[in-house]
């Protein structure tokens, strides 16, 4: 549990290019920075006046794409006023999201231009035709007296830093980054593993074509997600081994994928799977996303799992 919570306000949303995007902003943050297993505070700036935070996602599936990576242009009347590359970040109210601390000059109004590239990860279903590389612009009225009435709530010290998280926040007309309940996955549902403080959820479907298999072959899917509030966990490295008895049947990566279905998920296509088969699961290096306060060290240590097919 965090020391506290924070609402966010919506400057604006636009919809460009098979997407839509919510230009949103809270209170400047503290937050850590992910490389490796390695963490790196970011404390807050005198002059940071602002935490921007622009949410994108498909228009028709409202999937929030962690791959986009938006580049944030900011001026006032024709001036440069900053230009940032918003960081991959989890945050428990929010979930996945990109978000960076910004200085502006004050109250004023400000025109914002948030462009994404094209998809990094592999996509599927309706999601594969969906290439991104446009661009939104927003006019974004900044005035410190009603930053300061955005919600602010201490958690109580008894509370703080024991295990938990504090509830999603409800964001209207935008879509939440929680990945599909274990028992509303498609396919054969194989159960869950926890490590690391995260729950890894396995399925397997039988027909493998929607991800460049066969459809004789079948595809093994892994799902991660916080233990709380069911948020996806991308820019993972897994890999995985499907043993039967003392032969391996598949021994390699499980490929990033974002599926209408599944959500963003881990898999591979394998030949087959038969009940008493075993998967074990390595995380080659953990979700390589910044942490708002709550997740800072959670998702780190992740040992080795196993689950029974």
């Amino acid at each position: 549990m965090p020391t506290h919570v924070e609402g966010m306000e919506m400057a604006e949303m636009q919809s460009s290019g098979g997407y839509k995007c919510a230009l949103t902003y809270t209170y400047p943050h503290r937050f850590w920075l992910v490389t490796g297993s390695r963490r790196e505070k970011v404390d807050i700036k005198s002059n940071d006046s602002t935490h921007l935070m622009p949410v994108v996602w498909e228009t028709e599936t409202g999937i929030v794409p962690p791959d986009i990576n938006p580049q944030v242009q900011i001026t006032q009347d024709g001036e440069s006023v900053a230009q940032l590359s918003p960081w991959p970040m989890l945050s428990q109210p929010m979930g996945f999201h990109f978000g960076d601390n910004v200085q502006l000059a004050g109250d004023g109004t400000y025109q914002v231009e948030v462009s994404i590239g094209a998809p990094s990860t592999r996509r599927t279903g309706a999601l594969a035709d969906n290439q991104g590389q446009t661009t939104f612009s927003f006019e974004f009225d900044f005035q410190q007296s009603a930053l300061e009435e955005i919600m602010y709530r201490d958690i109580p010290s008894d509370t703080e830093g024991t295990d938990g998280a504090v509830d999603p926040m409800g964001m209207e007309m935008m879509p939440s980054t929680h990945v599909p309940a274990e028992a509303d996955l498609p396919g054969t549902v194989h159960g869950s593993v926890t490590s690391g403080d995260a729950k890894f959820v396995v399925t397997t479907l039988s027909d493998a074509t929607p991800f460049g298999g066969r459809e004789d072959e079948t595809y093994l899917a892994v799902s991660p997600r916080t233990p709380y509030n069911q948020y996806m966990l991308p820019l993972m490295s897994l890999s995985g081994t499907l043993s039967r008895g003392n032969d391996a049947i598949y021994d390699d990566i499980l490929q990033s994928t974002i599926d209408p279905e599944l959500g963003y998920h881990y898999g591979a296509v394998v030949s087959g799977v038969e009940s008493g088969d075993e998967l074990a699961i390595t995380v080659d290096s953990p979700p390589q996303t910044a942490r708002h306060e709550g997740y800072e060290t959670a998702f780190f240590e992740m040992g080795e799992m196993s689950v029974s097919l």
